[in-house]
């Protein structure tokens, strides 16, 4: 298997296990989500921004999350009205997708998401 596929393998299981962990529910499209994002968070802020210091990465991989997030919700929620989430309720979000609070929990979410890119990576390599 390749380094994406790994990611995304990855990805597609410790996203919709954190959420079970979080909410106590999960929705197949956090699969998909979480798959997109790990492999994301890889090519940019572990290649591209590996020169730069952590706080940069951290909050770049928060604006990947959140991206993700948003766009998997406007489909699944705004398109296919599966409602998997609602945000509504909370300050400063956008449509109900997205927010602020959560924004700043995947600064930190992105530390471990960066550990298991470089574990991916070198599982792959051997």
């Amino acid at each position: 298997m390749n380094l994406d596929g790994l990611l995304f393998l990855t990805g597609s299981c410790a996203y919709p296990t954190l959420e079970m962990m979080w909410r106590g529910k999960t929705h197949y499209s956090m699969a998909l989500a979480g798959g997109v994002c790990l492999c994301l968070i890889n090519r940019i802020c572990c290649e591209r921004l590996s020169g730069r210091g952590m706080g940069i990465r951290c909050a770049a991989g928060a604006g990947i999350i959140t991206g993700v997030e948003f766009a998997t919700g406007l489909v699944v929620n705004g398109l296919l009205h599966f409602d998997v989430w609602d945000y509504s309720n909370v300050p400063f979000n956008i449509f109900g997708q997205i927010c602020l609070p959560y924004t700043l929990l995947w600064i930190l979410l992105s530390l471990p998401a960066m550990a298991i890119c470089d574990l991916c990576r070198r599982v792959e390599l051997s």
